[in-house]
Formats: structure tokens, sequence, C-alpha cells
């Protein structure tokens, strides 16, 4: 295996400070250390996957580099006895793809304690189509449902038509909760609609403006993703001992808010953190999302590219045109 030669985009960064990608030949020697050999099968598109591919050295320090925060694929060696030959696996976050070589990549050498073994009842593809962003949207609904039933009212999901966003709407939907969706995109209504949301609002008829420190109650719950005024906006509307799960801040890191929702209404905030989510958690959720969470319409979230479409794909994210999930078969 040491001299198996294989295909991987690589970002290198060029003498006048820009960065190009080019898919390369390369040796499974040149990988890095790790307890386990995968042969990668599929991979998705993620917005951090888009930044490290661009340059973003908040994101990765050093190149060159192949970014791919997940991947999907079998285990053609390893050290551990956890894993042997021939097992289907799902490795997500954590440093895949940010310093450590990634899923954009028909192998990765990564450390034992990364990788879960593929849940019965999902193909590695399914998997791929849920990635981070699926992980993600499983721990927020998670974190949301687990005192909230669905006949406390509507949940809000910021960032709709995202990937984190379109599978959390799609898993609330299927557990029999009332949806309603912020998107800055109008074209995006019918995807919304199809998804089951039950009203679709502007970012700005989401962001109240007025500085007040508590204003009408609407929410019994929010799922955001996007941070900023949104969310606070939504934490001051959400209703007595609702629940409000953030895991983005692609519209802002600032929460300008006080404390009143907090102890006068009693509602919590929960951070979702999937990277270094504990790997109890993580084996929980991925159980969930191939059997109580499974969504019946899994497959028209995404759409399916080759490591040739990335190039195209990564410009399109970077511009705000991406829409659901996109997986990379690799």
């Amino acid at each position: 295996m040491e001299n198996t030669i294989f295909k991987a985009l690589v970002v290198t960064e060029k003498p006048d400070k820009k960065f190009e990608r080019k898919i390369i030949e390369k040796s499974v020697n040149d990988l890095p250390p790790g307890d386990v050999l995968i042969n990668v099968k599929y991979s998705s598109l993620n917005y951090k996957d888009a930044l490290s591919a661009s340059g973003n050295k908040g994101v990765t320090r050093k190149f060159p580099h192949t970014p791919g925060i997940d991947a999907a694929g079998i285990v053609k060696s390893s050290s551990n006895d956890a894993f042997k030959p021939g097992d289907e696996v799902i490795v997500t976050s954590y440093d895949l793809g940010m310093n450590t070589d990634g899923g954009f990549s028909e192998y990765i050498r990564v450390p034992a304690d990364w990788v879960v073994k593929l849940p019965d009842n999902l193909t590695l593809k399914e998997s791929m189509i849920y990635g981070t962003a699926g992980l993600t949207a499983g721990l927020s609904v998670y974190k949301l449902t687990h005192t909230l039933a669905p006949d406390r009212g509507e949940i809000l999901v910021t960032g709709a038509s995202g990937g984190v966003g379109s599978m959390a709407v799609s898993m609330l939907v299927q557990s029999g909760y009332e949806v309603v969706g912020v998107s800055g995109k109008v074209e995006e209504k019918d995807f919304l609609k199809g998804l089951g949301v039950k009203e679709i609002i502007s970012r700005q008829d989401a962001t109240d403006t007025s500085g007040r420190p508590l204003l009408k109650e609407r929410w019994a719950g929010v799922i955001d993703t996007v941070g900023g005024d949104i969310l606070t906006t939504a934490i001051k509307s959400t209703k007595l001992s609702g629940n409000v799960t953030c895991c983005g801040n692609v519209a802002s890191p600032d929460l300008p808010l006080t404390v009143f929702p907090f102890i006068l209404k009693g509602i919590s905030l929960y951070g979702i953190d999937s990277q270094h989510c504990p790997m109890n958690t993580r084996v929980k959720i991925w159980e969930k999302l191939a059997g109580d969470w499974k969504l019946n319409n899994l497959d028209t979230l995404a759409s399916e590219i080759t490591l040739d479409d990335l190039d195209e794909k990564i410009d399109r994210m970077l511009d705000g045109k991406a829409k659901g999930r996109t997986v990379v078969n690799i």
C-alpha cells in the first residue's frame, strides 16, 4: 500500500500570494502519520472547505494542502484493533481538511479516534449527504427538541437554504414540527417549500433594529446557523422556556444582547460544536441519522459532483450561490 499512487485536489500558495487549486497524483507515502488508512469513496463540500481551498489562513495554516473536512470510505489498513480492512467508516471534522490532508483525495490516513463505523441502514454516499452539516444539524435538533414537543409552537431556522439549515428543516418537519425559515435567497423559495417549511421570512424581517431588550414572543425554539443580529432578534422573540441553538457566525460573531431573555424568560442558548463533539455523542447522533431521523428526502438535498467539478463549485460557494448539499464522488 505504501507505494500506491492516487489523485487528490491540492491547494498551493504561489509566490504572488495567490492560491492555485489542481488535481495531482500523490503517493500514500505522502500522507501524514495515523492509525487508519482509508480509501475514500465520497466526500462533501462545506463552507470551511471553500475557505481552505481559497487560502484562508484562519482555516489552514500551511500549504500545499488538500481540503475536505468530510470523508467516507473503506479501511485499507489499521494499526488499531477497533478497525479492520474492509470496514466502512466515516470521518468528519476534528482536524481533517484543516491542517491534516482531507477528504478531497482518494486516500486519507487519520488517528483511530477520529473514525466512526458506518451505521447500519446508511450508505457511504448517504453519510456524506449528511456530512459535518448533517451532524451539526443533528446535534442542533437533539439539543432543541429534548424538552420541546411539536405542540409547543413554531421553530425558526435561520440560513434555512444552506447545508446545516436545510438538514435541520428536514429533520424537524419529518419529526412533526412547524418550521419557519429565514433565507436571504428569494430564488430558494420553492426549494424550502419543498422541504416542508410553513413560512419563509427575509433576513430584513428577521432582524430587529429597535434596540429593545425583549420582543413579542413567537418562537418555541430556534436553530441558528448565521449568528449576529438575526440570532439576537431570534433570542429576544423566543417564548418562555424556549431553546435556541447556535452553530455559525457567517453574519457576525457578535451577539448584542442583555441577560433579560435568559433571566426573565428562562431561555436556554446551546452552542453546537461538531468539530470536537465527544465520540459517544457523535456515535449517538450518527445512529439517529441512520435510524429515527433518517430523511425520506435525503437524495433531494444534495447534488453529486466529481473531483474535476470541485473548482467551479468552490467558487460558487464563496460567491454565496450554493444550495443544499454537494456530495463529491471521489
